[in-house]
């Protein structure tokens, strides 16, 4: 474990990534499971740590590298830009090749989030991955929200553990892209 101030915490999160492993981080809504979203393999443990096999989301360093993985007409990019950043996460169909198959949705769709967090920020920035964003937590239950429950539980199953005390927000809002509007999935 390694708070997320620390000057080491992203390049030894970057070597977790690179090396196919699985980090648990700071959002600015809840902890997050993370991965390199270009490897089989790291899709395939962080559903089986979750316990479920469904689509997963992505962070994003900037709203134009987002706009960039989107496979959508270019009259909707100013609607998705709007809503894109802080808490908030859209699914939109993206172009084939940015991630691994596993986590796409019907319709090759993708979430994609750019969280207001420096950690999030800082990470997504330097490494050159798409990186998994999902809730710290079993299918079926509620994320954990403080360190200690987080490394009892999942401390086994993960490679690092960057923490920042205790976060309990909720989860993200969520549109979807459908049929050239923006609906809201989850608020």
């Amino acid at each position: 474990m390694i708070n997320w101030e620390d000057s080491n915490a992203v390049p030894r999160a970057i070597i977790a990534l690179e090396n196919e492993g699985i980090i648990v981080y700071p959002t600015d809504t809840i902890y997050g499971f993370g991965g390199d979203a270009t490897f089989h393999r790291v899709v395939k443990k962080i559903n089986t740590i979750k316990g479920r096999s469904s689509p997963m989301s992505v962070l994003a360093p900037n709203v134009k590298t987002a706009l960039s993985w989107m496979n959508i007409p270019s009259n909707s990019l100013d609607d998705i830009s709007n809503v894109l950043g802080g808490k908030t996460t859209v699914i939109v169909p993206v172009h084939i090749g940015i991630v691994q198959s596993k986590i796409l949705g019907d319709g090759n769709t993708l979430g994609i989030r750019i969280p207001d967090h420096p950690f999030c920020h800082q990470l997504s920035n330097e490494y050159s991955n798409p990186i998994i964003t999902t809730s710290v937590n079993r299918t079926g239950q509620l994320p954990k929200t403080t360190p200690e429950d987080i490394n009892l539980e999942f401390g086994h199953e993960v490679d690092l553990f960057i923490e920042h005390g205790n976060i309990e927000g909720i989860a993200s809002t969520i549109y979807k892209y459908e049929d050239g509007k923006l609906i809201i999935l989850r608020s």
